[in-house]
């Protein structure tokens, strides 16, 4: 296959017209009537779709609606119960991956399948190393191909090729399983939300890849619950719910609001709940707060309230919520809840004084993937599920159920295994852990990063239940109209400082990126003065 260097400028999309103009008719792939079921659960009903040669084809849906089923169908991981799968016009069964990935699909899921402790080199090429005398692993030939490949991606100064993949990025991780997919000829190739971990630069970067591949005949299957970027990067959105396709519309006639109605069977215009005034008595008061990450971190957070925090990639957001709540050791001020002082690094101290913090990365840093929404829930209430120092399970069952129930947590039962949930219902499981404990003050960072629409709506109407009766609750977020919607005040944060304080009218999303942006810039030029 061939891939053209690109010019190594950022873009956004391409021209509509491009898109169009580009759009070929030849259908490369179909599926026909496609169903699929799990034990008494019914993931994909006599679904139909097309993929044309060269088109990015948009797949959307709640978390559970079969997008995943669907993809790992096409790459063979699991045969249909009914239907068929054809590639250019021919019906194929694979009865794996490794058939999946002969006929040339490939998906990219959302955590990159690297090989941690072997080359960058080595990993873009697994079982096809050059060898001398059939018997040598040919480095020298290895790693003057991987560099050439480094090079048409632009990741050249980024990555070597000897480089161990230990410790790399999200962003890096990726784009070295894309190098691998089109080195090994793959011509459709699924992305699971590949945005979701990435910084706009590298979002940028990737839509570029993008673009590419599609001019070079690529089929590209892009699932994300952003609508926004679908609509720009896509030709067609496909709208998956329950199971079933709902329809097919070309991204040029759709809008979020559109999408976003077919997606739930019904219309979100009231996203957004709204809000009572919050109260005088403050449950969280921070002073002259510093760590290795933040500098100088004054506020005050009341009860009823929520407090947005706002910035660019990098401005210490989620460093703040960390320092306040003692993952990060504090070197100078003060933290208290409800008066209460709050030792520097004791997460544990600020739990009992009714402080909350549900992290950004849910996975890594507050889920305990294998154990059950059970386990999971009660895991800030030792005290309360426990006699004579065992767990008490009926105990625990009546405090989780009705909280479960509330949220709307979809599973079996409260012996599931998180890891067998979506990503909004891992979310709402993190969620039951701090209602249960029933805080004072609750942090949130990111709480929607990798939940659909649907859910989204939901917890924004959590969030806004849990303010009504009194809890104060700070929302850290990259989604502008999330951050506008939600918030009774906004901070900006840049450089590791609150650079502005928003209310009432003066919250915008112009007001909060002219915050951020001169902030940047401010730093940025007093750092070439002192150079």
């Amino acid at each position: 296959m061939r891939l053209t260097s690109g010019s190594g400028q950022e873009c956004n999309v391409l021209p509509r017209t491009s898109i169009e103009n580009a759009m070929p008719d030849k259908d490369i792939m179909q599926l026909d009537n496609v169903s699929k079921h799990f034990g008494s659960v019914q993931a994909l009903s006599n679904v139909s779709l097309t993929l044309r040669a060269g088109e990015v084809l948009a797949l959307v849906g709640e978390n559970g609606a079969g997008k995943s089923t669907l993809t790992r169908i096409i790459e063979g991981v699991f045969p249909p119960d009914s239907g068929s799968l054809l590639l250019d016009g021919q019906p194929v069964a694979f009865s794996g991956p490794r058939d999946g990935h002969a006929a040339g699909v490939r998906v990219i899921h959302q955590e990159p399948e690297i090989i941690p402790h072997v080359s960058v080199a080595e990993n873009i090429y697994p079982g096809a190393l050059p060898h001398r005398n059939g018997i040598f692993l040919d480095r020298k030939t290895l790693y003057a191909r991987a560099g050439e490949m480094l090079k048409l991606f632009g990741m050249e100064r980024e990555l070597s090729p000897q480089q161990h993949c230990a410790g790399l990025g999200p962003a890096q991780r990726q784009m070295i399983e894309v190098m691998r997919a089109v080195h090994a000829g793959g011509r459709i190739i699924a992305f699971d939300e590949p945005t979701s971990s990435l910084t706009g630069e590298e979002s940028q970067r990737l839509f570029e890849v993008i673009h590419r591949l599609r001019g070079e005949g690529v089929s590209i299957i892009y699932i994300s619950h952003r609508l926004r970027e679908i609509i720009d990067l896509a030709d067609r959105i496909a709208v998956l719910r329950d199971g079933w396709m709902i329809d097919v519309v070309p991204a040029a006639e759709a809008s979020e609001e559109s999408i976003a109605r077919k997606m739930v069977g019904r219309d979100l215009t009231e996203m957004f709940p709204e809000r009572t005034p919050p109260t005088e008595r403050c449950v969280l008061s921070v002073r002259g707060m510093s760590t290795e990450h933040v500098s100088d971190i004054s506020f005050e957070l009341h009860a009823g309230e929520v407090l947005g925090i706002g910035g660019l990639v990098g401005a210490g957001r989620s460093e703040l919520a960390k320092g306040v709540f003692g993952f990060h050791a504090r070197f100078a001020g003060t933290v208290e809840v409800d008066g209460k002082a709050i030792p520097s690094g004791r997460p544990g101290d600020a739990i009992l004084a009714g402080l909350g913090f549900a992290p950004e990365d849910r996975k890594e840093e507050a889920l305990l993937l294998l154990r059950s929404i059970l386990d999971n829930a009660t895991l800030c209430i030792p005290d309360r599920v426990s006699r004579f120092g065992l767990f008490d399970r009926r105990k625990a069952t009546e405090i989780v159920d009705g909280i479960a129930e509330r949220l709307s947590i979809k599973a079996p039962s409260l012996n599931t295994p998180v890891s067998h949930l979506s990503g909004g219902n891992q979310q709402k499981v993190v969620l039951a852990r701090w209602l249960a404990r029933a805080p004072k003050a609750l942090i949130l960072d990111e709480p929607t990063r990798g939940i659909d629409v649907g859910t989204k709506s939901e917890i924004y109407r959590l969030i806004a239940d849990l303010a009504r009766n009194g809890l104060g609750v700070i929302v850290i977020s990259s989604e502008m109209p999330e951050l506008l919607g939600l918030s009774d005040r906004i901070l900006v944060m840049a450089g590791g400082r609150i650079t502005a304080e928003l209310k009432g009218a003066e919250m915008n999303e112009s007001a909060i990126l002219k915050a951020a942006m001169s902030a940047e810039r401010g730093a940025h030029d007093e750092e070439v003065r002192t150079a």
